[in-house]
């Protein structure tokens, strides 16, 4: 390369640098953010949506940098480097370094992620990491190569579960790789690097699992789910030359290993969550990887034309202006623009924790429904106070596991809502920019939001109506004992209920027979014997314990049992 371009080069990474730390200074974060900085304060192996390299990102810039630009520091400098990379990349093919600058900077999806942290920043550095020396392999195998994949592939496994596909796309663009001693080393090292978090998920119950495979596409299709995504993945590479690009990409050759490598990625994932998108509803960043490979072909296909339309470098140009804009209104809000969901995410956030924050000071915190409102509350007033009630209408997050909860049982709190509820008389509320929040002042929070409830000797194919005798096991995680008794001010109910879908309401009943006497000591299990009667409607269900506690609505204790009903 020569001075020239290297000039070129720095020059642009510079101001990259210095426009994305702008950014992350004045940008409010993203929910998805905030939550992410509190698993930064409990470091561990592995969280329930997620594993944990976003945490140590994070914890690692908060120690260098305050604020925002500490959560953000380590995904722009991660960014920098990767764009660096892709160079390295994409220049051995064609040297056209402006063209270069110009279709990376017109890309949205890139852009997104040059500041912004979520566990697809760093997935995103490492998988471009591990293109460049998975290049270098395929040509020499060489034992270096094979340590440094072997490292580089733990580091995306433990960015996200989404390297997974990057492993299987290129094992079937190039099976042949199974026939080296050296790429069993590279799957061997991998593993045993990244056992430390799979023991995790042993001790904790398989989590992530339940949650992604079960939790999260338990809905009913619906035909925008496919629609939806589809355009959105037009949208993501660029409003104006997405369907262009697409084009130039699919009419790439690979004439070598490595390109095919790069399509089977990119159409490969592709492929794999349209297809999914008839189950669930699709995120759009979910196939940010797919990026990284459309990229390059795009770039060496643009490359290799012997002149570039001057429309559609206008349309690429347009599009950077366009993004810019959008960059902007990020840091300074347009009234008529915070109904979007994707913008409305970054405005106001913290003008609303420091209302709340006036009204209850350095008190102990809830709010229900999501971890959202209480993760930015939390990382506002740069406390760990606040916690998550997640309702059996919602579904479970990593508050369910933190020791928050087990922190603030038994003492004074505040429970905060947007909805009123009329459990407790001893209600305030406030005004606040995100709408009227309801305060109960709660003298003695008594929640049971991490005992588990499994069931024995239950039929899984039932007759409508009919009654079924059960036996429940209730375990007690807590360091103290729990009690179902209703004699003091805050009652507690043990509730069954029959849900279809995701964030199905439900209808949940008392179980019958008295177990107000039961006392659970610390880690041990109590046996409660019930009738459970089933849904009148033949269908499929899945049966939900709960145990309710006033002033709320009521935790998920089990995991969701499906159960079939049937004609009698």
């Amino acid at each position: 390369m020569s001075d020239r371009s290297t000039r070129t080069l720095f020059y642009f990474l510079l101001i990259w640098l210095a426009v994305n730390l702008i950014q992350s200074i004045f940008s409010e974060l993203h929910y998805d953010e905030t939550y992410y900085w509190v698993f930064s304060q409990f470091l561990d192996w592995g969280y329930y949506d997620h594993p944990p390299m976003v945490a140590l990102f994070i914890k690692m810039g908060s120690f260098l940098m305050p604020g925002a630009l500490g959560v953000r520091f380590f995904s722009v400098v991660s960014n920098i480097a990767a764009i660096y990379i892709l160079w390295k990349i994409a220049k051995t093919y064609v040297n056209n370094l402006p063209l270069f600058i110009l279709l990376y900077s017109s890309m949205l999806i890139l852009q997104v992620y040059s500041f912004i942290t979520t566990p697809d920043t760093p997935l995103f550095f490492f998988t471009v990491l591990f293109f460049f020396v998975l290049r270098k392999y395929l040509d020499a195998d060489r034992l270096d190569y094979a340590l440094i994949l072997g490292l580089i592939a733990a580091s995306m496994l433990y960015s996200k579960y989404h390297a997974i596909l990057v492993f299987a796309f290129t094992i079937v663009a190039h099976w042949k790789l199974l026939k080296r001693p050296s790429f069993w080393l590279i799957a061997g090292l991998a593993t045993v690097l990244f056992l430390p978090h799979i023991l995790w998920q042993v001790s904790n119950g398989y989590p992530s699992i339940e949650y992604h495979l079960f939790d999260r596409t338990a809905r009913e299709y619906r035909f925008s789910f496919t629609t939806d995504f589809l355009l959105s993945q037009l949208l993501i590479v660029g409003p104006l030359t997405g369907i262009f690009l697409y084009y130039y990409v699919y009419r790439q050759k690979t004439p070598d290993v490595f390109l095919r490598i790069l399509k089977i990625n990119c159409f490969g994932f592709l492929l794999f969550f349209f297809l999914s998108s008839f189950k669930s509803r699709i995120e759009a960043h979910w196939t940010l990887l797919a990026f990284i490979p459309f990229f390059i072909l795009a770039y060496l296909y643009l490359a290799r034309l012997p002149h570039i339309p001057v429309w559609f470098k206008r349309l690429l140009y347009a599009n950077i202006g366009l993004i810019v804009l959008i960059r902007i209104i990020l840091i300074f809000p347009v009234p008529g623009l915070s109904r979007i969901k994707g913008l409305k995410q970054f405005w106001g956030k913290e003008t609303f924790a420091k209302q709340l924050h006036d009204v209850i000071g350095d008190e102990r915190l809830i709010m229900d429904n999501g971890f959202q409102e209480i993760s930015n509350y939390n990382f506002v007033n740069q406390t760990v106070k606040g916690f998550a009630y997640n309702t059996r209408y919602y579904r479970k997050t990593q508050y369910d596991y933190w020791p928050i909860e087990d922190s603030l049982r038994n003492q004074q709190a505040y429970f905060a809502s947007f909805k009123r509820h009329n459990e407790t008389s001893q209600q305030d509320s406030i005004e606040t920019n995100r709408g009227r929040l309801y305060l109960t002042y709660i003298d003695s929070v008594r929640t049971y939001q991490k005992v588990a409830i499994s069931v024995k000797n239950m039929e899984k194919r039932v007759g409508a109506g009919t009654l079924q005798r059960v036996d429940l096991e209730v375990y007690n995680p807590y360091a103290d004992t729990i009690s179902f008794s209703n004699a003091g001010k805050w009652k507690c109910f043990i509730e069954y209920g029959f849900t279809q879908q995701i964030y199905d309401q439900g209808n949940f009943t008392e179980i019958p027979g008295d177990y107000r006497h039961v006392r659970i000591p610390p880690g041990e299990t109590a046996t409660l014997s019930t009738t459970l009667r089933m849904p009148e409607v033949p269908d499929d269900y899945r049966l939900i314990f709960s145990i309710r506690t006033t002033p709320f609505a009521g935790s998920r204790n089990s995991k969701k049992i499906p159960i079939t009903i049937v004609n009698n």
